[in-house]
């Protein structure tokens, strides 16, 4: 049985809907990326990921971890201080 299937509401569930702060930082990325003319692709490629979990990040499906937010700061050109 999946954990968010447990009777008494333990383990963890995905929201119904993204949070906003992830949706902002989503599209920061993707505005960023347009920006610079580059693919999915091949920012994945430059970050180590799969363009299906950039795609993932810039639509909010998935939570960016800070580790990945630093590494999309150097991978788009941007700095930290402006970085999703």
């Amino acid at each position: 049985m999946p954990r968010s299937a447990r009777p008494g509401g333990r383990g963890r569930r995905k929201a119904d809907t993204p949070h906003p702060v992830d949706i902002h930082v989503g599209a920061r990325v993707r505005l960023r990326r347009i920006e610079l003319g580059i693919s999915q692709e091949k920012l994945a490629a430059e970050l180590g990921l799969t363009f299906q979990q950039v795609h993932k990040y810039e639509r909010a499906a998935d939570r960016i971890s800070a580790t990945v937010q630093v590494s999309t700061s150097r991978g788009t050109r941007m700095p930290r201080t402006r970085s999703p």
